[in-house]
């Protein structure tokens, strides 16, 4: 069988032709749920604001395990740095196929949906229940998408024990990293107060940014945690520095630092906001600051979801996978606090969100049979 007539690569392409950037689904659900409702599940599309929006399930009974992920995907960037057009798939003499979201995560999507087709075919009386979360809202402001769709599956009291997020966890094969566990992540607003003036009279002025300046590498030096077996230490970034006129010879009345917390389990939110607040106070600022928590760090130790994946890649790829809680924060920081074990298991990510993102059609193929392999692990009875 050719790569051109690959159920998993034609699958991808249909999704990947559709321009879907935050928040806009650009029919991508609607194709999925035209794709799981002749397999025998049941479709709930829920939208919450302009957020779209899809759950989908096969059976009632447990364990349940769903496949969770995102058809959104972020922009294309300029598009003349683009060697084809980003929303038109294709692939080249090497088997790469080219198109904005085949890695984040349009791929994943396809070969979670054909290895689901597979398997029901193959196994049509499994065991427990096969869902699908979906949403459009990922790359975005993640406020009406899996947040609200966990919501809606609580009230509605159905269980989630096991979930595979189809992000590019992978570095440079399929398979050879597992993110079972991601790091918190809280976002810091701080502003600092002065008095404005002109530069050349500082002793009628207070310069928010010369104050400052020694909190900031406190907090740069300072040790917040060592980590432990399954996360890295603590880290703590700035990302924005903004103060001034615009003119050269005016001080400026406050200056507004934007930073983050990437933290591990053994230290929470509140003490990091404590322990902050209080390098600030003793430095005797002026200042305001702002949090927002994006997620609590979680962890899936060794189980039955880490045993099948990890079984299911070494069988299809002949290695053990790394289990690792590196990286940004994904969607199973909403989905993991219901209790549920939570895996990330998808294809390569070195080319996600950068212009001429791509993904190996080969790859596809594998990451069909280590989900249906996972699936065949967890929902279906051992032979005597």
């Amino acid at each position: 069988m050719s790569d051109t007539q690959s159920p998993v690569l034609a699958l991808a392409m249909e999704l990947l032709r559709r321009p879907s950037i935050t928040p806009d689904d650009a029919g991508c659900q609607q194709l999925m749920a035209d794709f799981l409702a002749p397999l025998g599940f049941t479709i709930q599309p829920l939208k919450f604001a302009e957020v779209e929006n899809l759950w989908a399930v096969r059976g009632q009974a447990r364990p349940s395990l769903v496949f969770a992920g995102h058809t959104d995907v972020v922009p294309t960037g300029p598009l003349t740095r683009w060697n084809t057009p980003p929303f038109e798939p294709t692939l080249d003499e090497n088997g790469i196929l080219y198109a904005r979201g085949a890695a984040d995560m349009k791929g994943s999507l396809a070969a979670m949906m054909i290895a689901v087709k597979d398997f029901v075919t193959d196994y049509p009386e499994h065991t427990g229940a096969i869902g699908f979360l979906i949403t459009s809202d990922e790359e975005g402001p993640a406020i009406n998408g899996t947040v609200k769709v966990v919501e809606y599956l609580q009230a509605h009291q159905y269980p989630v024990d096991m979930c595979i997020v189809g992000e590019p966890s992978s570095t440079q094969t399929v398979g050879d990293v597992i993110k079972n566990g991601r790091r918190g992540s809280l976002n810091g607003r701080l502003t600092v107060k002065g008095i404005q003036g002109h530069i050349a009279y500082p002793h009628l002025a207070r310069n928010p940014i010369h104050q400052v300046a020694p909190a900031l590498a406190a907090l740069t030096q300072e040790v917040w945690d060592q980590g432990n077996a399954f996360f890295p230490a603590t880290s703590m970034q700035i990302s924005n520095i903004q103060a001034g006129t615009g003119a050269t010879n005016v001080i400026p009345g406050e200056v507004e630092i934007l930073f983050n917390f990437r933290f591990s389990t053994e230290v929470t939110a509140a003490e990091l906001q404590a322990r902050t607040q209080a390098i600030l106070q003793a430095h005797q600022l002026d200042y305001d600051i702002q949090w927002t928590l994006s997620g609590e760090p979680f962890l899936t130790p060794e189980g039955s979801l880490v045993d099948a994946a990890v079984a299911a890649i070494e069988s299809i790829q002949g290695f053990t996978p790394e289990l690792s809680t590196s990286g940004g924060t994904s969607d199973g920081r909403f989905i993991a606090p219901m209790g549920t074990q939570v895996v990330e298991l998808g294809p390569v990510n070195a080319s996600i969100h950068q212009v001429n993102e791509h993904v190996r059609a080969q790859d596809l193929e594998t990451l069909v049979k280590i989900y249906y392999r996972i699936l065949q692990h967890l929902l279906t009875k051992p032979t005597s």
